[in-house]
């Protein structure tokens, strides 16, 4: 009786499991695959001791680990490997953290998971808020693009050293479009997952939050007919559940009402609330015999 070998799968005829030979794969963006350190901490790595280096060492080898699994949609997998790459990801670095955050929701969204989607989207955005506070008042963005706007920057170095200095002057430029790049798609997946979750409160959060990407410059094409398409969509949909938890709630309110008043031979349909064209406030009219 001859033997024959099993038929290998597709992914096993690629080397290392790379269907990304034959077939083309999701991938996230370069910025979100490629987390480097800020200039900041880079200048100063080699203060760093050891231990916080092969910790730092070790996260971006997780990192990694987890975006292949990511691009071989092995999503519940990539979401463990993405945890374990934040629980060595030192907790100063909040780019970082924003990243692996936004990766990790957009993993929940792939599983359908819309609660879960939502939360990791909310923790990017707001590590991205300690990076780059949104919440300022008008006067004071004003005043801090006046200063950006006067500013001289005074290179001391020489050379090679001056030369760097720029280069990490521009990192630092990069670094805050990266911010917002980072920003947008996770706010584009906390209102794809509050959409799907429904709800009075979720569907409005997310109409805010498509408000907000409506607001950004350079949108994508692709991401602006979805924020356009939504926005017509949602007013409607938030009325509609709105005004059905409101009627569900005063049920409930009329139920209780009723199981309080029952042994006094009364119920709520006695107590009429009229509305006053004229002041537009309501007014309870008691109806004995309903």
């Amino acid at each position: 009786m001859s033997s024959q070998k099993p038929e290998q799968s597709t992914k096993d005829k690629v080397p290392d499991g790379n269907l990304g030979a034959i077939l083309p794969v999701e991938r996230f963006s370069p910025e979100e695959e490629a987390v480097q350190l800020p200039a900041e901490y880079r200048c100063n790595i080699i203060m760093l001791t050891p231990i916080v280096q092969a910790l730092v060492e070790d996260f971006k080898a997780q990192k990694a680990q987890a975006n292949k699994l990511f691009t071989s949609s092995r999503y519940s997998e990539a979401i463990g490997e993405y945890d374990k790459a934040l629980s060595l990801c030192p907790n100063y670095l909040d780019y970082e953290i924003a990243v692996l955050k936004s990766n990790i929701s957009a993993c929940h969204l792939k599983l359908e998971d819309w609660k879960a989607a939502v939360e990791s989207a909310t923790a990017s955005l707001d590590a991205l808020e300690r990076l780059q506070p949104t919440k300022r008042s008008k006067k004071d963005t004003d005043t801090e693009d006046e200063k950006a706007a006067d500013a001289v920057v005074e290179i001391e170095g020489e050379g090679e050293d001056a030369e760097k200095e720029l280069a990490d002057l521009k990192l630092s430029d990069e670094r805050k479009e990266d911010i917002k790049r980072i920003r947008r798609k996770a706010l584009m997946r906390r209102a794809k997952g509050k959409m799907k979750q429904g709800g009075w409160g979720n569907l409005a959060g997310a109409e805010e939050d498509y408000k907000v990407l409506s607001q950004m410059p350079n949108l994508p094409p692709q991401d602006q007919k979805v924020v356009r398409a939504a926005l017509a969509t949602l007013p409607p949909r938030v009325n509609a559940a709105k005004d059905q938890e409101m009627g569900e709630m005063m049920g409930k309110l009329k139920e209780l009402g009723n199981g309080i008043l029952k042994p006094f031979g009364l119920s709520t349909d006695m107590f009429k609330m009229n509305k006053d064209p004229a002041t537009g406030g309501y007014n309870m009219s008691f109806e004995q015999g309903k």
